[in-house]
């Protein structure tokens, strides 16, 4: 039997994603031997990402501002708009240096296996984003799996009507991966060579 503050910890990084019980516990015992100015700055970082980053009110991406920083940046592409289903998926595309529109974050995927329908997820601020902005070309770069094919052909009927390009990026990324496990040049590979939806 771990002492109880160890048990603690290791209970706690098992919580994180990809994080089995032989991991948490190799990582718990390794803060153990970090000096302890490490593990303060640590959990002050942690701690500072949950009090500071909030939601762009714009596009949902992750920001300490009421705008992230690819909406405030006047030097983007406002007609066209990626959408993605998390903010971590923008990070891929940006690594890429290929794309200067701006972005839209729907907060996931249609699923109806899960209950997750369009209504769950921010396509209606897409949809309003679009003919606000009179935007020329949406591009879908969700997941290349069942769930970011729905939600890509949904995007697609709903802005039919809007008069904008739909587009999909190409699947140079394996079908059933995520986006946040491609490298920069596959994800620049697919951006190229999206396909309308």
């Amino acid at each position: 039997m771990r002492e109880k503050s160890l048990e603690n910890l290791i209970k706690n990084l098992r919580r994180l994603p990809t994080i089995g019980p032989k991991t948490a516990s190799r990582l718990a015992f390794h803060i153990l031997k970090m000096p302890k100015d490490d593990v303060v700055s640590l959990s002050q970082a942690i701690l500072s990402v949950k009090e500071k980053i909030k939601f762009c009110r714009e596009c949902f991406n992750i920001s300490e501002d009421e705008l992230c920083r690819f909406c405030s940046d006047e030097t983007r592409d406002r007609k066209i708009i990626c959408v993605v289903e998390e903010p971590k998926d923008i990070f891929v595309i940006e690594e890429t240096q290929k794309y200067s529109g701006i972005y839209h974050v729907l907060g996931g995927a249609i699923s109806y296996l899960e209950d997750i329908g369009p209504e769950k997820i921010r396509i209606k601020e897409l949809e309003e984003r679009v003919k606000r902005n009179s935007v020329h070309e949406v591009i879908v770069a969700t997941n290349p799996n069942m769930e970011g094919d729905a939600t890509a052909i949904y995007i697609s009927k709903l802005l039919k009507s809007h008069n904008v390009r739909v587009t999909r990026i190409a699947y140079g990324l394996p079908v059933g991966g995520d986006l946040e496990f491609a490298d920069p040049v596959t994800m620049a590979r697919s951006l190229e060579g999206r396909v309308v939806v």
